[in-house]
């Protein structure tokens, strides 16, 4: 018997602790959580700086959340995605609560708390399945580094001063070479993230589809492509070139040196977000961006 089918219920706090109003809202959430007999978990990289009454508190590594049917999020994108690699190890959707200043992959904002705790305790929430990338870093053929990203991952230069060299290739074929500050690979999720600010276009997150967003490139070349979701993407440093760096979500970082190869194609196994409701990606846009749009009419 699993420990979710013996009848407890489990979730797992994942919290921007050293925020205090994060850990306020902490409290809160455990609070109501316990109440309606359901346990909260905690892992112990968040535990040192809450002090929650009742939690359980787990190793912070990939288990952390086996066992539970919720990874519930306190913070911005940063703590989300921090979220994310806790919910995916242990196939579970991921309910984001924005603490932050866009909090794009959020579901819902601070002002919201006891609607979330309502939803919940009553499963009232739906899954939403995103892409998530898969990345390989070779060099002459031998593996190096493997890794994922539910945003983005971004080869950049390693040294302020010089240029990376990349060569970038399409379902093994090259397209072209970018002298450059770097170049990301964003999934639709990641496409309001670094590839946004790198003057990528914005996806939907129904469309299926990767992005290549070159950054500050040398070259006449170095428009944002928009590639089949069935591509396979590679980056390649030229032999002499100087090393660079890989980062993947932000948050995990991978040298890359001389004659490096990254490649990237959509991994089998996705990210669920918790939705608690339909509003559309349009509204998000609008709110999260505070665009102007007064005046509107709508369909008479």
């Amino acid at each position: 018997m699993t420990e979710q089918s013996s009848g407890q219920r489990r979730v797992l706090l994942v919290v921007h602790a050293r925020r205090q109003d994060a850990r306020d809202i902490a409290t809160q959430v455990c609070a109501a959580l316990h109440e309606a007999g359901i346990e909260v978990r905690v892992s112990t990289d968040d535990a040192d700086d809450l002090s929650l009454t009742g939690s359980v508190i787990v190793a912070a590594d990939e288990h952390a959340a086996d066992g539970t049917e919720l990874v519930v999020v306190l913070g911005g994108d940063g703590t989300i995605l921090r979220g994310a690699e806790r919910a995916r190890e242990a196939n579970v959707p991921l309910l984001g609560i924005n603490l932050g200043h866009v909090g794009f992959l959020a579901e819902a904002e601070r002002e919201a708390v006891d609607d979330v705790v309502r939803a919940i305790v009553d499963r009232t929430w739906h899954v939403e399945e995103r892409m998530v990338i898969d990345v390989r870093v070779s060099q002459q053929g031998r593996p190096m580094h493997r890794t994922w990203a539910l945003n983005d991952v971004s080869l950049e230069k390693a040294v302020r001063e010089r240029m990376i060299d990349v060569l970038v290739e399409i379902d093994g074929r090259p397209l072209s070479r970018w002298g450059c500050d770097g170049v990301v690979c964003a999934t639709p999720t990641g496409s309001t993230a670094y590839a946004f600010s790198a003057g990528g276009p914005v996806v939907w997150p129904q469309v299926e589809a990767l992005l290549v967003v070159p950054i500050s490139a040398h070259a006449l070349f170095a428009r944002p492509l928009v590639v089949s979701p069935s591509s396979v993407i590679a980056w390649e440093l030229p032999e002499e070139h100087a090393r660079a760096v890989l980062w993947a979500d932000g948050r995990r970082t991978f040298e890359i040196p001389a004659g490096g190869r990254i490649d990237i194609r959509r991994h089998e196994r996705p990210v669920h977000l918790a939705r608690l409701g339909d509003s559309p990606f349009t509204d998000r846009l609008v709110a999260k961006f505070s665009l102007p749009v007064d005046g509107w009419r709508g369909r008479r």
